[in-house]
């Protein structure tokens, strides 16, 4: 497998390729980062191991072993951390940065408006930018929001089959309050271990659509009329996504895997899904342990 990985960054400071003197294999040694996905078919994999990138749609079917070193690099300041928050912040990058805050997790709390965000450049690049509330199908339907730069990425990392934007807002306050609205009438959570065991039935998602949009009609006017100016438009002619991912075999049992209680994380790399490894072994949330030093042979 020499040869087979991509420039992360320009020098590659962060990340090595020596032996691994016990298995044998070519090993990548580095900061995980989360999964690179990239619209194909089926769905394009890479790990970001420091500033390189390890192509995994090669890798399907070949043993693979990460061992995790004992470091935690936070991605915001680079400092050694004894522990993770938010996939990979330290305490005080998460305590202090926009990106960490409860109104990334809930939207409708966004706070930008009233002058107390926490970085309020980051807000304005970030929050205060075009978003479209979605549907999408992942472990089954659910709504939900994304910055329009984030097209498909979004949907990539839940592990969406389908998925379709159905309205388009200014801001990240404004999607969050339509979510709002809809999640009255289905769910805006992916069952990540259903995710994992196969693919869900599909969905009629210009049908569901219509029957959502007509259901939370009232909510939908309320938030539009309390707004300054109009808070959404109707995405009408909006084609449905579809993905495929490269996944050998799906897991009967889904068991999820954890640098923290095992360091060796080894195994036949079976597919990829969201941003799930998955091992016959178990699976790996590269996303969870953003930030871990770890060596990654095959």
């Amino acid at each position: 497998m020499a040869g087979c990985c991509w420039a992360l960054g320009s020098q590659g400071r962060n990340a090595s390729r020596p032996p691994d003197v016990e298995t044998g294999m070519e090993a990548l040694r580095g900061n995980l980062r989360k999964m690179v996905a990239t619209a194909e078919t089926p769905v394009a994999y890479a790990l970001p191991v420091g500033d390189l990138l390890l192509p995994l749609n090669a890798l399907l079917g070949k043993a693979i072993r990460l061992e995790y070193g004992g470091q935690i690099h936070c991605v915001a300041c680079g400092h050694l951390t004894k522990k993770s928050f938010h996939d990979g912040y330290c305490f005080r990058c998460f305590s202090s940065l926009a990106r960490c805050d409860l109104c990334i997790v809930k939207p409708e709390l966004c706070h930008y408006a009233h002058g107390t965000c926490r970085e309020p450049a980051w807000g304005l690049a970030n929050c205060m930018q075009p978003h479209y509330v979605y549907l999408a199908n992942a472990s089954g339907l659910k709504v939900g929001i994304t910055r329009a730069s984030q097209v498909p990425t979004r949907w990539l990392d839940q592990g969406a089959i389908q998925a379709l934007s159905v309205l388009r807002v200014q801001s990240r306050h404004q999607a969050g309050l339509l979510e709002v609205a809809i999640k009255k009438y289905v769910s805006d959570r992916t069952d990540w271990r259903k995710m994992l065991r196969g693919e869900p039935e599909s969905h009629d998602l210009y049908a569901r659509r219509g029957e959502l949009l007509n259901w939370c009609s009232e909510e939908l006017t309320a938030c539009a009329s309390s707004a300054e100016e109009n808070v959404f438009a109707p995405l009408e002619d909006e084609t449905i996504h579809t993905f495929s991912y490269p996944v050998l075999t799906y897991p009967t049992r889904v068991t999820a895997l954890n640098f923290d209680k095992t360091p060796v994380i080894e195994g036949t790399l079976l597919g990829m899904k969201g941003q799930y490894l998955i091992l016959e072994t178990g699976v790996l949330n590269a996303r969870k342990f953003t930030g871990y030093s770890v060596s990654v042979s095959f």
